[in-house]
């Protein structure tokens, strides 16, 4: 009778550990500012010379593990990270699938180009060394996050981002003003990680300030640390067309400066920490992971040129088709779809009518970051948008993108519904 008293107490002390343990968390953070300084880019074209950073470049690795489901999500301050440069790091990691490491970029201009842009005169001026050295740093991180791994809970919410951050250049109300934001909480209690999904263009600076920077992000980064969130993470959204930094001043000039960089990092940051403040802590969310290859036609002449010169290997074999992969993820309650690009709010907009989550992300620039993703019928229907056409794959990326993504949507299953 005694043995089976301490052996129904020892079973009473070991359940809640296995089911604390079900869901687990880690964050890990590299600095990839380049010593010597090298030029920065803000776009096709050459690149431009700096002379002196604000911030430093980083990359973040978010580690999440369910019952029996490991995924990692990747932030990192440059332009744009191609998959070609991504999957170099995917290759080196064991104990995760490749396809279940997402790879997104912050959009800040004012980074090293990982394209291989030409520069109009015949030459690629890209470091490929630099590249060498943010993949070896970034495998780092990855393999940090998973070794951190520490039990957790979860709290999710989205909430409207209310003050001077961002605005749609070409219609001043097209854009999404709303923040997701998910952050992790350790068995203390405590926000160890927290990250923030919402669409902007970092460039306050701008790529010919003669600055190297992780624009906005960086503050952002510092104010979440600063007021107990932890290392912070952040996901651009459906930015595109131009979702960018409020940086005007009432004179309708743009100030160009790290004050203004500071303003509105911290201003989001601030309002990341009040969205998420009052959300219910989710223990145990499930973790769901899956991922399909999107194949999309190059039409655009530029975009094909730039395939076919970069060191890099963007395209295929003969530039007129890329292919890449979109990735869903349910986590908790939340829904998250990867954009392989620079969608436009309209397309954010209705992926978010059609997913299933009671907090919907869209995860921009992530896996790829093709451009411009257009639907047929804004692609070069408007002299506004001739820019964004050209440097958009072509008419049907929109329309392909949105149509297997809610396939994708509808084929998965649902995530978690919080009991009221």
């Amino acid at each position: 009778m005694r043995k089976l008293l301490l052996v129904i107490i020892a079973a009473c002390v070991w359940i809640p550990t296995i089911a604390w343990a079900e869901f687990r968390a880690g964050i890990a953070v590299r600095i990839v500012t380049p010593d010597p300084l090298l030029p920065v880019s803000g776009g096709v074209g050459p690149s431009n010379p700096v002379s002196r950073k604000d911030g430093d470049l980083n990359v973040r690795a978010l580690a999440l593990a369910g019952d029996d489901s490991r995924i990692v999500i990747v932030s990192s301050d440059f332009l744009g990270f191609p998959a070609v440069v991504g999957n170099r790091v995917r290759a080196q990691i064991k104990g995760i699938p490749a396809e279940n490491i997402l790879i997104g970029a912050t959009h800040t201009h004012s980074a090293p180009d990982c394209y291989g842009f030409p520069d109009g005169k015949g030459n690629i001026v890209t470091d490929l060394k630099y590249i060498d050295f943010v993949c070896t740093r970034m495998v780092e991180a990855i393999n940090e996050a998973v070794a951190k791994l520490q039990p957790a809970s979860l709290k999710i919410a989205t909430g409207a981002a209310v003050g001077k951050i961002a605005y749609n250049y070409y219609a001043e109300q097209l854009y999404d003003p709303r923040c997701s934001v998910v952050q992790a909480i350790g068995s203390d209690g405590k926000p160890f990680a927290t990250l923030i999904n919402y669409a902007i263009h970092p460039e306050v600076l701008g790529s010919d300030a003669g600055t190297l920077s992780p624009d906005l992000v960086g503050p952002l980064y510092d104010r979440i640390q600063e007021k107990g969130g932890g290392i912070a993470i952040f996901m651009n959204g459906a930015q595109g067309g131009m979702i960018t930094a409020d940086n005007r001043a009432p004179s309708g000039k743009d100030m160009r400066t790290w004050d203004e960089c500071l303003r509105i990092g911290q201003l989001l940051g601030d309002e990341a920490l009040r969205i998420i403040s009052s959300a219910v802590e989710q223990k145990n969310p499930t973790v769901y992971c899956t991922s399909q290859k999107l194949t999309f036609p190059v039409d655009s002449p530029m975009l094909r040129a730039i395939m076919a010169a970069s060191p890099l290997g963007l395209g295929g074999k003969d530039n007129t088709h890329v292919t890449t992969q979109l990735n869903l993820i349910n986590l908790g309650n939340a829904q998250i779809l990867t954009i392989p690009g620079e969608a436009l709010p309209n397309i954010g907009y209705y992926l978010k009518r059609k997913m299933h989550g009671e907090n919907n992300l869209l995860f921009g620039l992530t896996n790829d970051a093709f451009g411009y993703i257009l639907t047929k019928e804004d692609w070069t229907s408007f002299e506004r948008y001739n820019y964004i056409s050209r440097t958009c794959l072509g008419e049907m990326t929109g329309e392909i993108f949105v149509e297997e993504s809610v396939k994708l949507v509808n084929r998965s299953p649902s995530p978690t519904k919080l009991k009221k």
